[in-house]
């Protein structure tokens, strides 16, 4: 994991250079990844226990293993990840997070409130002071509620993964924690579209021809765009749900993508589908 760590940091040294105008996001992104590997280690014991003997059950119904609204989940861990990350957003913003972090450590706010809000995009209500401050660093502090629970998915996905693969899920959101993707990537010579869960960090197959979101598979309603002519990377389009997902293809150049990275220096093409349009 060490090793798998340095390489990736070397890559995002190289998209820095590459894409200066995302060289502060990419900065914020190393310094999570040095965080996450760091909880990685810190992790002893499920977070998520996983009932095996309803795997079959729910892969064949479509829900994912883990429904992180309906179980009595230990957050200990990922509440400490989560007050460690704020020190990121900190650096940057002196004084933005300090009265988040001490509301938490008071028992003022609910963390598991906070973090189920951020999950399932339903912010908690804020105080009129807080919703002045800086919205950069509140989008951090959605990030880094999501962030807080990649390790403890990242150990499901290790354990279960392959397996639900092997049952052949066929639905648009992850297996694992239900979340839907943002990004893609078109692999193997027959051209595969896998999607890509950043909450739990695993690829799964996907019907080329098909929506994610709403399971269109009328051809004629179905498109993608590209950049500049760069087909490394484009985003595919629904035009009966108006959503659309980035993907990502180098299988010319054969390079082995990092989807975490490709999801950051690919911001001009969410810009582009909502100017567009779709969500």
């Amino acid at each position: 994991m060490a090793k798998m760590l340095k390489d990736t940091l070397k890559t995002i040294e190289f998209y820095k250079n590459q894409n200066p105008h995302y060289e502060e996001l990419l900065a914020i992104l190393e310094e999570i990844l040095i965080l996450r590997e760091k909880y990685r280690r810190k992790l002893k014991a499920d977070v998520f226990p996983v009932d095996e003997r309803l795997i079959p059950s729910k892969i064949e119904g479509g829900l994912p293993l883990i429904d992180l609204s309906q179980g009595d989940y230990d957050l200990t861990l990922p509440r400490e990840y989560f007050l460690d990350l704020l020190h990121i957003a900190e650096k940057r913003a002196p004084g933005e997070t300090e009265e988040l972090a001490r509301k938490i450590n008071d028992g003022e706010e609910d963390f598991r409130e906070l973090v189920l809000g951020a999950f399932y995009g339903e912010p908690g209500e804020m105080e009129d002071d807080e919703q002045d401050n800086e919205e950069e660093t509140f989008d951090l502090i959605d990030l880094f509620l999501e962030e807080c629970l990649r390790p403890a998915f990242e150990l499901v996905a290790a354990k279960y993964g392959e397996a639900v693969l092997k049952s052949k899920w066929s639905e648009g959101y992850c297996p694992i924690c239900g979340k839907e993707p943002k990004i893609g990537e078109i692999k193997e010579e027959e051209g595969r579209r896998y999607l890509f869960c950043n909450q739990c960090g695993i690829k799964w197959p996907f019907l080329r021809i098909k929506c994610p979101f709403c399971g269109n598979e009328e051809q004629q309603t179905l498109a993608y765009f590209t950049v500049e002519d760069d087909e490394r990377y484009r985003v595919d389009v629904c035009n009966e749900c108006k959503r659309y997902i980035k993907i990502v293809d180098f299988r010319e150049t054969k390079e082995e993508a990092n989807l975490d990275i490709e999801d950051i220096t690919t911001l001009h093409l969410d810009m582009l589908a909502t100017e567009e349009g779709y969500d």
